[in-house]
């Protein structure tokens, strides 16, 4: 399986950013690519106006020609993007509701949207909403996107794809649950934030989930804008780079810098079986959840 990981700068110009995607898929396929991945965020940067306004649905002029040029060139296509989801309400004590509270003004009122995964195969479309929104380190994404509410694996010339974004890669029950259903390839595009470790951060959390779920698990993350002077530092919020594709034996199979660039990757999927056979994780899994937990109260 041939997949190809397109490093990109997304610019906050959909159009713009729509006509680079459509060059890489048709490059991608023409090298051989049965999967091409894009970053989180691929329509639009965060960071660059309201997403809302830029949001489009599965069946908008965005999508949809991802979906014609990849069913033209016979590959599939996994393209971050933001679709509509609803309005909500923030109430005096912070928490968001759907109805509106009194007085509550524009400011406490958000229309969010879903930080989606496009799939655009050769003959199907779905897609993936990010289910952990990041809330942490006093941001709320939460505020302006929607968490998702199921886990999707796709088919991919018979090798089952397990899809995550971003944020999801601290969860390593996300990869687990995929794994169990049968994924071996676990695609996590992302818009990882730079800054005093956060490299080793995201490093060490791939490598983890890999092996936490006995898979390939292939990265593509947003190229780190700014000059390279700035590498390191905590003014790039709209990607680190460091796209990497990790073996189900967690070994680290290939892994780009800071700046754009194509990462193209074969991998064996039937190598899986044979790390599963030989390092039966999964089973343990199984069987932790079905032990349960027992609390002991002292007093």
């Amino acid at each position: 399986m041939r997949i190809a990981v397109i490093q990109m700068n997304a610019e906050p110009d959909v159009e713009a950013n729509l006509a680079r995607i459509l060059k890489y898929i048709a490059s991608g396929a023409a090298n051989g690519a049965d999967l091409v991945v894009f970053p989180e965020a691929a329509m639009f940067p965060f960071d660059s106006g309201r997403l809302d306004q830029v949001a489009q649905p599965i069946d908008g002029p965005f999508a949809q020609a991802i979906i014609e040029t990849a069913k033209k060139h016979g590959t599939t296509a996994v393209v971050g993007m933001f679709t509509p989801a609803d309005t909500v309400y923030r109430d005096p004590s912070g928490e968001l509701k759907e109805e509106p509270p009194k007085d509550s003004g524009e400011a406490n009122r958000f229309h969010r949207v879903y930080n989606t995964l496009l799939v655009a195969g050769p003959d199907y479309v779905t897609h993936y909403d990010k289910i952990h929104t990041y809330d942490a380190f006093g941001y709320r994404e939460s505020n302006t996107v929607k968490p998702g509410k199921r886990r999707v694996v796709v088919d991919v010339k018979g090798v089952q794809v397990g899809l995550a974004t971003c944020y999801d890669i601290r969860f390593p029950g996300h990869f687990v649950a995929m794994a169990a259903a049968g994924a071996k390839v676990m695609v996590v595009p992302a818009s990882w934030a730079d800054g005093p470790g956060k490299l080793e951060q995201w490093r060490e959390l791939t490598a983890a989930r890999a092996l936490d779920s006995t898979s390939y698990l292939v990265a593509g993350s947003m190229a780190r804008p700014g000059s390279p002077e700035r590498y390191g530092q905590a003014d790039g919020p709209t990607g680190i780079g460091h796209s990497v594709v990790i073996g189900p034996n967690g070994a680290r199979l290939a892994e780009t810098g800071y700046a754009a660039q194509v990462l193209t990757v074969d991998i064996d999927p039937n190598f899986v079986d044979k790390v599963r056979k030989s390092l039966p994780v999964l089973q343990g899994h199984k069987q932790d959840r079905e032990l349960g937990v027992a609390v002991d109260c002292v007093e």
